[in-house]
């Protein structure tokens, strides 16, 4: 059969997931009757509430005798370390647009790879039925980015259609028919090429691992695309590694290829074709699986490194073990280091004490979602807050810098390009109407500088900005940055809190806490007005007395305390506080600094 294999990449919340359930249904890769959830390909729980997609995932679709595999990327940066190994195994990206918003920094930074590897793209113009939408204005933006990214005039010279992604529509032209997908299906036979390897059928065997997946019973999978040559259950492949070393050999225990949203067993594996292969042990992602008279490796992409890291510790708190089974610093190692196998993005190191893992990544988004997973598997954890890397390069010290984009109403311009270029560093590069009262704001800041910003930046806006971030280099060190101005209300007293208590503490500043919680010394229970920290009595109950007076009996009213997730809580915290995230509780405490971060914390480094 004949074989396309093209990725769908996008900003998130552009409606890629979606438009990929109308391929699917299309294709009749569903029966009439067959009960399929909306967004299909989201098939993790934190993907489905959070309406992101986290892991890469392939499917297959036939259309007019040929067979499209389509890999559905991740849309936000700090999950990028998936997205540069998945490019490598497609021939072509449709690349798709919101046409009210336009190219946004997640499209410019997968867009960017995918220029790079010489893959022509397909643009399609999604959601032009919305009231807001400007496709011409749109495409005049994609032009401009690919451009500016350093497109060739190929890739300029790219095809586009206009989608609805929840109508089930796509056409080539603005006033279409806007009955189905026939369009776009026929766009991707017509412009993408069929894979180059098909004509090495002949060769020995040669595959390079891009995903790594596990199953009970098959155990470790490894999926990419078939390079050179064909394979069968049962041959034998050895494993190289990226630099060509011999890894181990093993035999096929079985394949699988993708047809519709499951994974079915197929007798051969043949050049061109997306194949997951079971059967070896110690093989990971980048090696090269191959025929054992194979002595090269294929080249592999190289990945961004790290620019955050958080220290994961044992939860020590005197609450620690009642809501978690998990709580040992071995069995965090080890669930830790089965994460750094599986996502290239994110690395592991032990601290000197071998109580506290240091995890480097990508950002902040990508560190929330581990924690999520971990914390839903029954893990109790104290977590620190993120500090970026540094670099050297000739002696001087270079800091990562993010391009922040911000779409804002115009009133509220002034406090956020005052909070973005003067407390936290950053650089205005441009500013211009974005229509219907906004502005778009374009600024290059330092990543320290966007640590517990967001809530900040969601408050100065009333809620109505949208912020989008995505890495842009290394920059000198620019200096100490302040951190979180407000001061925080410590517990003094371990035992359960008294709404009397908490009402008599309301002036002194917000809650994180209600009425009958289980509190401890040292725990934060609040924000204080002022910018020092202070130790407060929330067990302090009312004095008893039968003498009766005017307004004793007064009802206690408490304002409601204030509920962070775990991304802002761990934005949150200063240097000297911990975030201790249990399967059913999120809380903040102080801890203890030894002098060497009480020195990096007073340089305002954090």
């Amino acid at each position: 059969m004949d074989i396309r294999n093209i990725a769908i990449i996008a900003h998130v919340d552009h409606g890629k997931t979606t438009l990929v359930d109308q391929l699917l249904k299309q294709s009749g890769s569903f029966r009439e009757n067959q009960s399929v959830a909306e967004r299909a390909m989201d098939s993790n729980d934190i993907e489905r509430e959070r309406g992101i997609t986290i892991l890469a995932k392939a499917t297959s679709v036939e259309w007019k005798g040929t067979r499209i595999n389509i890999v559905d990327t991740p849309g936000h940066a700090d999950f990028g370390g998936e997205v540069e190994r998945i490019l490598s195994m497609v021939d072509g990206v449709c690349l798709l647009v919101d046409a009210a918003e336009g190219p946004m920094p997640q499209t410019k930074f997968v867009t960017s790879k995918a220029l790079a590897l010489g893959l022509r793209p397909i643009v399609v113009l999604n959601k032009v039925d919305k009231p807001a939408a400007e496709p011409d204005d749109a495409l005049n933006d994609v032009f401009d980015l690919f451009a500016n990214l350093g497109a060739s005039d190929d890739q300029l010279d790219f095809p586009h259609v206009y989608a609805s992604g929840i109508g089930g529509w796509a056409d080539a032209e603005l006033d279409g028919p806007r009955k189905d997908m026939s369009a776009l299906f026929d766009l991707i036979l017509k412009h993408v090429q069929p894979p180059r390897q098909i004509t090495r059928n002949g060769e020995p065997f040669q595959m390079l691992a891009t995903t790594l997946g596990a199953d009970p019973f098959l155990g470790r999978l490894l999926t990419g695309r078939v390079e050179a040559g064909t394979a069968k259950a049962g041959d034998t492949l050895k494993a190289l590694s990226r630099d060509g070393d011999r890894i181990e050999q093993f035999r096929i225990s079985k394949i699988l290829a993708f047809r519709g949203l499951t994974q079915t067993t197929i007798d051969l594996a043949e050049a061109g074709d997306i194949v997951t292969i079971a059967g070896m042990a110690k093989a990971t992602v980048a090696d090269t699986l191959c025929a054992p008279d194979v002595t090269t490796a294929l080249p592999s992409q190289p990945i961004d490194p790290p620019t955050i890291s958080v220290t994961f510790g044992i939860n020590d708190s005197p609450l620690a073990g009642q809501d978690g089974k998990k709580v040992q610093s071995r069995v965090i190692r080890e669930r830790l280091m089965r994460e750094a196998e599986t996502n290239v993005a994110i690395k592991v190191a032990d601290t000197p004490g071998g109580e506290a893992f240091v995890v480097s990544g990508r950002g902040e988004l990508q560190m929330g979602v581990l924690i999520e997973n971990m914390r839903r598997e029954g893990f109790e954890l104290s977590i620190s807050r993120p500090r970026v890397i540094f670099q050297e390069e000739g002696g001087e010290r270079l800091e990562p810098i993010e391009e922040v984009i911000i779409d804002v109403d115009d009133d509220y311009t002034g406090a956020v390009i005052e909070k973005l270029t003067g407390d936290r560093k950053g650089e205005m590069m441009d500013m211009r109407p974005a229509g219907v009262g906004k502005t778009r704001i374009v600024a290059h800041v330092p990543s320290r500088g966007l640590i517990g910003y967001h809530g900040e930046f969601m408050t100065d806006t009333r809620g109505n900005g949208v912020l989008n971030r995505i890495f842009h280099g290394w920059a000198p060190y620019k200096g100490a940055i302040q951190g979180r101005r407000q001061g925080v209300l410590i517990s003094m007293e371990d035992g359960v809190s008294v709404a009397y208590a908490l009402w008599n503490l309301e002036d002194r500043g917000k809650m994180f806490i209600g009425a009958q919680e289980q509190l401890y010394q040292g725990m934060i229970i609040g924000e204080h007005s002022r910018d020092n920290d202070l130790e407060v009595n929330p067990l302090k109950g009312k004095k008893l007395t039968n003498v009766r007076a005017s307004g004793t009996d007064e009802a206690v009213r408490l304002t409601p305390p204030v509920r962070m997730s775990l991304e802002q809580a761990i934005a949150y915290i200063n240097d000297d506080e911990l975030v201790e995230v249990t399967p059913k509780n999120i809380r903040l405490r102080k801890r203890h600094l030894d002098p060497h971060e009480r020195k990096r914390h007073a340089r305002g480094d954090g």
